[in-house]
């Protein structure tokens, strides 16, 4: 066990994980105040005693000891027993020879398979210690292992439209894009926003980055029509022909923006006629899809059940209730997962929650074909998911773990330059000793379940494996400081389930990180995050291409940044400037002067690359077009990165001016509601969006990242 993986030694904010102080992104040194450090210890409580009861063991790091203490009557000759994942036993003799050189530790077995396994005395079930045991770095594709490169398209799948869709994208839409970036770009991989489950309430409950739960998700991405009880269900069809739901759908695809709410109304209703027949003829009849179903229910078990249980809670109470939007409304009673009364619900409305088990498992058999789809199309990684690092602290997740989170703190981020003033997310941090007591359990379920049915998993604000900056309650940004966690158990965890099930895991590293964090990032074969808009030197120029490091993903912009064509026309400043965002007209002019001298630069770097004829004006960052010209070579530019990975984002490709978020807005702004420009037959047959389409694929081709080269 490593250092990191140790218990935090020292005073109580030192076994906190209280940092004593940090460093900015500007160099600056922030002392972490004694009242910052009172706050937090009380929050987190006092840190157990003895030794831990989780061990991740590297399997490049040999020998592997542990801490464990005989029993009372324990001598030479008492038995371990060592539990493997796969349910097969060893015994350990407890013998003094076996101990290390400080008598304190035993020596395990070298050959342990990777996996979770069970340490305890044979005989006893109270002292059981989990044994992790990890690859020493996690999966890389076939193609990158061996020094290649790929590229994808970023696409917010909310905002896919075809001519079938109900007002949002859904997994046949995705087919549909699946078709078109390896049809016309070469591309490997279609890079998602986060699908999990959210409360689809406008505007403050729309967010992929706030879900409601991190294990399930939404059911806005089904396409009902595909759905097989729908098709067998004279009552379902009957209402895909009444005229007010055909004009709702029309009137959902017409809109500017996905109507979450409407979109999420109307499929309930068809999905409330399917699951009827589905639980009379198929699961009551015990058919292959109704033994499917239970396997799948079974197979997911209590996160299931206690998500299913929560989503049958908020339904009832809010209809009887519809002020009562968040699970703190409810009774007390109700808001323990294990009380009597919420026992008495799910007996009471069993069917109910076996009907959101069952949207679950259409949602699993529609992401499962969208992938297999990919995967027969020739994509290598085809589905390339997100991980958030927050979770609505109203939500499902909170309900059912509350033990998992620590009360009376808050995640955010220090002052920046992004952020001057900092960052409160809302959300409580992770209660790093409850997971490692238990065996890191929900962190790989995490893991796996964002990551099911895809070839390769970002996640969100990755520093979260080392450390968070917490504020405590009544406190902001200000008042914040960073708390570390148990970087190597995570990281090891990490490992094993990317290797476990293929995937390749890339670690969004945007703001203030610390060097030793990218090198055990890289380590453990996790690629870095890098934007075209941040990769720069000491001295304000944009770094070349052959400066991104290779263990990387590259990008030309995120959901919470100008798109290309908006930076290029200062778009951002003038929507931050109409929401109040900017104070006032000497600031609007910092942006506007800032935002010249960056382009400057840009254009700088492009002519020197040859990307741009020597002669290009730079006067041209003067003005407010985004040039074909210019276009060109910022994508070319990124393509010829040594990175492993180079994505596009659909707005990127097509020159959209919107981002998909304003940061520091709310209904102000139409976030993570925006549509595609074009429909996916209209990449087909729009000839603009066919000449974006080939531009992509020429500098995939000369950059060799087109998947055929």
């Amino acid at each position: 066990m490593s250092a990191s993986s140790a218990p935090h030694h020292g005073d109580a904010a030192s076994r906190a994980g209280i940092v004593p102080g940090y460093w900015d992104i500007q160099g600056q040194w922030h002392e972490t105040d004694p009242a910052t450090r009172q706050a937090i210890v009380h929050a987190v409580g006092e840190a157990p005693h003895g030794p831990p009861r989780t061990y991740v063991l590297n399997r490049a790091r040999r020998p592997w000891t542990v801490a464990k203490a005989p029993p009372a009557a324990g001598a030479d000759g008492a038995a371990l027993m060592l539990t493997l994942e796969d349910g097969s036993t060893r015994q350990l003799p407890y013998n003094s020879a076996d101990l290390d050189d400080t008598g304190l530790a035993l020596i395990l077995p070298g050959d342990l398979p990777l996996g979770y396994h069970r340490l305890h005395w044979r005989g006893e079930d109270g002292s059981v210690q989990h044994i992790i045991v990890c690859p020493e770095h996690g999966y890389f594709p076939p193609s990158l292992a061996a020094g290649g490169r790929r590229a994808g398209v970023a696409v917010s799948l909310y905002g896919v439209h075809t001519e079938r869709t109900w007002g949002c994208g859904d997994f046949t839409a995705l087919r549909g894009i699946i078709d078109w970036v390896v049809d016309e770009t070469g591309g490997d991989y279609i890079a998602l926003n986060p699908l999990h489950a959210i409360h689809n309430r406008q505007p403050y409950n729309t967010s992929p980055y706030l879900p409601n739960s991190l294990y399930y998700r939404n059911l806005i991405y089904l396409d009902i029509d595909a759905i097989e009880d729908i098709a067998r269900s004279p009552e379902a069809q009957s209402l895909r022909a009444d005229a007010a739901v055909q004009g709702e759908i029309a009137a959902l695809n017409a809109s500017e923006f996905v109507e979450y709410e409407r979109v999420q109304a109307l499929k309930l209703r068809f999905l409330r006629l399917a699951f009827e027949r589905f639980r009379t003829e198929e699961l009551a009849h015990g058919t292959l899809r109704g033994k499917a179903f239970e396997a799948f229910v079974g197979d997911e078990g209590d996160l299931l059940t206690d998500y299913a249980l929560y989503c049958a809670l908020d339904e009832v109470l809010h209809a009887r209730h519809p002020d009562w939007w968040i699970y703190q409304h409810w009774p007390e009673a109700l808001q323990q997962p294990t009380s009597p009364e919420v026992r008495q619900f799910a007996r009471d409305h069993a069917g109910l929650i076996l009907f959101f088990k069952y949207i679950q498992w259409q949602l699993d058999v529609q992401a499962a074909g969208a992938q297999a789809h990919a995967k027969a199309r020739g994509m290598e990684i085809g589905l390339f998911h997100d991980l958030p690092l927050a979770t609505d602290k109203c939500g499902a997740e909170l309900w059912a773990h509350r033990k998992f989170y620590v009360s009376g703190c808050r995640v955010g981020s220090p002052p920046d330059a992004f952020a001057p003033e900092g960052q409160d997310w809302s959300f409580p941090p992770p209660n790093h000793e409850a997971h490692r007591a238990d065996g890191y359990r929900l962190f790989s379920e995490t893991i796996r379940k964002s990551a099911r049915h895809g070839g390769a998993l970002r996640m969100d604000h990755v520093m979260r494996l080392f450390r968070l900056f917490w504020m405590p309650d009544g406190s902001g940004p200000a008042q914040g400081t960073y708390v570390r966690d148990f970087p190597d158990d995570l990281l090891g965890v990490l490992a094993l389930e990317s290797v476990r099930y293929q995937l390749l895991i890339i670690g969004e590293d945007l703001g203030t990180v610390e060097p030793e964090q990218r090198t055990a990032l890289q380590d453990h074969g996790i690629l870095s995050y890098r934007l075209f808009y941040f990769e720069r030197n000491s001295d304000g120029s944009f770094k070349r291409p052959e400066d991104y490091p290779p263990q990387a993903l590259v990008s030309s912009t995120t959901h919470d940044l100008p798109t290309l064509a908006g930076f290029w026309a200062g778009h951002d400043i003038e929507v931050r400037r109409s929401l109040g965002l900017i104070a006032d007209d000497a600031g609007y002019q910092s942006w506007q002067a800032s935002r010249r001298d960056e382009k400057r630069r840009m254009l700088e770097r492009l002519i020197e690359q040859n990307l741009l004829p020597a002669d290009y004006p730079i006067s041209a960052a003067d003005g407010p077009e985004l040039s074909g010209e210019i276009h060109n070579a910022i994508i070319g530019f990124l393509a010829r990165t040594p990175s492993m990975l180079m994505t596009l984002n659909q707005e990127d490709l097509t020159k959209e001016l919107d981002q998909q978020n304003m940061p520091g807005t709310t209904w102000q702004y139409p976030n993570w509601r925006r549509k595609m420009r074009y429909s996916v037959a209209a990449l087909r047959t729009n000839q603009q969006a066919r000449n974006f389409a080939q531009m992509f694929r020429n500098w995939l081709t000369a950059t060799s990242r087109h998947r055929h080269v």
